[in-house]
Formats: structure tokens, sequence, C-alpha cells
């Protein structure tokens, strides 16, 4: 199975590459995880919220192709730890309609349109609070480790 973050936005600042790259070469092969980015559509006079959402939304579902899709969502369920592992497990399992790999989905600026939220097999809220779209990657990649670690047995996660 690949874990595939598809994520608006590009050039992140070093750190966030850093600390993306420290969980994501924990992860074994069988849950190995990718960061795609996808350049943002410009913000310029006359281009609407709800366009550049929806270019957004093309390049997005274009870049999930078949996978199991999870978009983040502020309105979306929001799950402990162990519930989150649970589902891992299952993943890793094979039990996501056929096998197909992961892709989780980090909307832009303005949010993501209602298309993608629409295909979603899961919404996912991390968080009710307000994050930085940089803080996200980092605690979306740390979150899929434990999540994987607790699978593991490993002492990562202590309750």
């Amino acid at each position: 199975m690949k874990l595939r973050i598809i994520s608006i936005g590009h050039k992140m600042p070093s750190w966030v590459e850093t600390a993306c790259s420290e969980y994501t070469k924990r992860m074994p092969r069988e849950a190995m995880v990718e960061i795609v980015e996808i350049k943002p559509e410009k913000r310029a006079a006359g281009n609407s919220t709800e366009n550049i959402q929806l270019i957004e939304a093309k390049r997005i579902l274009e870049a999930v192709g078949n996978d199991y899709l999870i978009a983040l969502d502020e309105h979306g369920n929001e799950v402990t730890t162990l519930q989150l592992a649970e589902r891992f497990s299952g993943w890793l399992a094979g039990n996501t309609s056929y096998g197909r790999d992961i892709a989780l989905v980090i909307g832009g600026a303005d949010g993501l349109h209602g298309s993608v939220k629409q295909k979603a097999d899961w919404l996912w809220g991390l968080s009710k609070l307000t994050l930085p779209h940089a803080m996200v990657r980092i605690i979306l990649v740390e979150q899929l480790y434990r999540a994987y670690s607790v699978t593991q047995n490993h002492p990562y996660h202590r309750e």
C-alpha cells in the first residue's frame, strides 16, 4: 500500500521538508508515504474562490486517480489516535475497496471544492482549529507514523 499526501501548495520551508522527511523515512515499505505537491491556482482579480476551488479540484482528482480518497476537512470526522490506528490496520489489510492505495488530500488556501468532498471515501477532520498548511503536512505525516507504530505495538505511542 502506498500513502500519498496530495497537497495544494509548493515551495514549503526547509523545516517542513525536514520534519516530513523524518516521519516518512520511518515508514515501512508496505506503507510508504509520498508527498505530491500540486501548484495552487493564482489568486487574481476576477478569479472567484469558487473558480479557484474548481480548478484545484480538477488537479486534485486527476492526481488521486482511483486511490481511496481521504479529504482533510475541518468539518470531517475527528478520530482518536487509536481509532486512526484501527483504520490504518484495515488499510494495511487491504480493506480500502479492492486494496487501493490511499490518497490523503490537503486543500489550498480557499479549501476544497465540494466535488472533492463528495468523491471522498472519508472526510477526516484533524482539528476544529484553523491550522497553517505547513503544520497540517507535518501533523498528518506524524499521525500516520503514530498509527502505524500502534499497529506494530511499537513504544512510540503511549497511552
